[in-house]
């Protein structure tokens, strides 16, 4: 197309096909091109001829042979005043000419070479091509395929396919989606009467983009149909469809034709969504507001349904989703982590969050995208199976964001941890993180509560989630352990083979680590199972010291056996005399004979009790003995020489030599020789004291 002026003429040159009598039919008749219902021709849009009273009153359309024809007002008028009855109905009309139903044939020169018709407008002021240029030429570029070149005085405008969709109109590059139709019968009926015989319907939805290829979403616009209307839209691209306008071309028709076009925006921008690359498609969807026009609710309604039920939204295992089955994980820097749970058969539907970075949780709700957030991410976890390796890095994934949501760690509370012995548990809180080889010590032991991580699984995340960190030294102290060996008599006795439990807390203090399990279920020298702190070494000190019917067993020779003494010692089995501390007591209740007794005679209750078991087994006749070993120990001696329950104890029930203490005398009481016999062989501090 080639427009300019000429003498005062307004010219418009193009190519195709030149006009013929059906072409001046059309002129005279409906004011559009007889090629009206050619796909990619300017005459379909039904604007053709009549816009060209706004700038003339004596159009001529000239062909590329010389011939051509004319309209004229004035001749037109001159016509009509020798007709009675149509000069009558012009006065009727104050003079409103019908210019363009009356043709005369003109023969001039051809049109400028190349070029196959030209219409020339004589205009009655004088208008320069450059306020030519807002006449919508790139909307005519876009809309025509075959329109590749408009020129308007020394400005030249050209249409260039790149491929893939993609147009360069000018400077700028347009990515194109198009789609045709027709219109059945009830559809055409409701156009204007002029315009029912046309049935094809086309849109285009463009879609600029900026000098990288990346979309340049478009801010407000208007419809082209395919010239500018009134009818303002807010989509991310703009529409040059064949929509039915008012007959002052401002709004559109409401009709079945004009909906029927319009329904078939939202599948075409679907396809031009798909044509973007996976990141940028997000932004391609409308976000949520008012909107501008009743056209505009319409096609935003159209368009966000069909991307709705579309398979569109870039997958994190690289498929296309369908937007309303998607779900987005609700954490930030999320890429990591869904690239982990690619594969994982209940996460199959999940957005890749590269393609939702900064997008308004607003648009996503929209699309009905779902959101998965840390708990529910927790949940769908829990049937996993994956290596120990892969959780790991699953939590390596999740510890940023740790730090960067508040709250997220208890929403994290049930996070699946996988186990040593191959099992998957739902939360850290009871998971024990092995440390250098309490692995391997730990291995094989069947407790309730005693969830034993995976080593390579282990993160500081499932720290802070509440596993507890398994050095050797703090085991003993793990509740399920300690809870094994305070039941592992009533299990024993249960017929539960116990001895697993014994062998690594005996292991655990042969190391030297851990504390005092005097509830451990040890066997007896009968094989029948006992508290350890019940049962004495075979070769113990207090064994000879004790009465024949003391009921105190004796540890299975194999077991004192296989383990250092130290070991069974610490374990609480007994040697020597045993010692009962309370930092806090409330009462009487620490199983120490006579202990109602001794503490009824107090002023106060005891801050501290500390005081030696056992004291009521003792025989009669070997409290000379039993005393020695009570001050061969220093906790038992402080016991004696503290006063306590145990000093108070022995002053009521030591018997040495058959008789009580208040009988003999210290050996270093000299001036008492003459009146009582002194002890021997025991410490006077002791005697002393009791």
């Amino acid at each position: 197309m080639l427009v300019g002026v000429v003498d005062g003429e307004l010219r418009v040159a193009n190519t195709g096909a030149p006009l013929d009598a059906a072409g001046v039919a059309a002129l005279a008749s409906l004011r559009a091109s007889a090629k009206r219902d050619d796909e990619g021709s300017v005459g379909r849009f039904g604007v053709g001829f009549a816009a060209v009273l706004a700038v003339s009153r004596e159009p001529r359309v000239v062909t590329r042979d010389g011939r051509g024809v004319r309209f004229s007002a004035s001749a037109t008028a001159e016509a009509v005043a020798g007709l009675p009855g149509p000069a009558a109905e012009l006065a009727r009309r104050a003079g409103q000419l019908p210019v363009l139903r009356l043709a005369w044939p003109v023969a001039e020169e051809p049109p400028p070479a190349g070029f196959d018709t030209e219409v020339r407008l004589p205009l009655s002021t004088v208008v320069e091509p450059p306020e030519l240029t807002g006449l919508g030429v790139d909307d005519l570029l876009l809309a025509l395929p075959d329109l590749v070149e408009i020129t308007v005085g020394a400005e030249r405008v050209t249409r260039v396919d790149e491929g893939d969709g993609r147009v360069r109109v000018g400077d700028r590059v347009w990515l194109l989606a198009r789609a045709t139709g027709t219109l059945d019968d009830d559809e055409a009926g409701t156009q204007a009467v002029e315009q029912r015989g046309r049935r094809d319907w086309s849109l285009t939805w463009a879609l600029p983009l900026d000098v990288h290829g990346a979309p340049d979403p478009a801010g407000a616009d208007v419809l082209h149909a395919p010239t500018p209307s009134t009818e303002r839209l807010s989509l991310p691209a703009r529409l040059i469809a064949t929509v039915p306008l008012e007959p002052d071309r401002r709004r559109v028709r409401d009709t079945a034709a004009a909906r029927r076009v319009l329904a078939a925006a939202g599948p075409a921008y679907l396809d031009l969504v798909r044509a973007v690359p996976g990141v940028d498609r997000v932004r391609l969807v409308p976000a949520p507001g008012f909107p501008q026009s009743p056209t505009d609710a319409l096609l935003r309604d159209t368009v966000v349904d069909a991307l709705r039920d579309g398979e569109w939204l870039p997958g994190a295992d690289g498929r296309e989703l369908v937007a309303r089955r998607a779900e987005w994980l609700d954490l930030p820097d999320g890429g990591p982590l869904a690239t982990l749970l690619t594969g994982v058969a209940d996460l199959a539907d999940l957005a890749d969050p590269a393609a939702l970075t900064g997008v308004p949780v607003g648009v996503l709700d929209q699309l009905g995208v779902r959101r998965l957030g840390p708990a529910a991410l927790a949940d769908r976890l829990l049937p996993v199976e994956r290596p120990a390796a892969w959780w790991h890095a699953v939590y390596d994934a999740l510890a940023p964001a740790a730090d960067a949501v508040p709250g997220l760690l208890d929403e994290l509370r049930a996070l699946p941890v996988p186990l040593a012995d191959g099992r998957t548990i739902a939360g850290p809180r009871s998971v024990v993180i092995p440390v250098d080889d309490t692995a391997d010590l730990l291995a094989g032991l069947d407790l309730p509560g005693l969830h034993l991580a995976d080593p390579a699984a282990a993160h500081p995340l499932l720290e802070r989630l509440g596993a507890t960190t398994a050095e050797p030294s703090s085991l003993l102290g793990l509740p399920a352990l300690r809870d094994a060996v305070d039941r592992s008599v009533d299990d024993a006795e249960a017929g539960l083979d116990t001895m697993p439990l014994a062998r690594v807390v005996l292991r655990l203090l042969t190391a030297g680590v851990g504390r005092r399990a005097g509830a451990l279920a040890l066997p007896d020298e009968n094989g029948d199972p006992a508290r350890a702190d019940e049962l004495l070494l075979p070769d113990a000190a207090l064994r000879p010291l004790l009465a024949p019917d003391a009921p105190v067993g004796v540890l299975h020779p194999d077991v004192a056996d296989g383990f250092p003494r130290e070991a069974l010692v610490a374990a609480g089995v007994l040697d020597g005399f045993a010692l009962v501390v309370d930092d806090e007591p409330l009462g009487p209740d620490h199983d120490l004979h006579d202990e109602d007794l001794w503490w009824d005679s107090l002023d106060a209750p005891p801050a501290r009790v500390a005081a030696v078991r056992d004291l009521d087994l003792v025989d009669d006749d070997a409290w000379a003995g039993a005393l020695a070993l009570l001050g061969a120990d220093r906790d038992t001696r402080a016991a004696v020489l503290t006063d306590g329950h145990t000093r108070w104890w022995l002053r009521r029930n030591v018997v040495l030599g058959g008789r009580a203490p208040g009988y003999w005398r210290l050996p270093s009481a000299g001036d008492l020789a003459a009146l009582y016999e002194p002890v021997h062989g025991v410490d006077e501090a002791l005697l002393r004291a009791v």
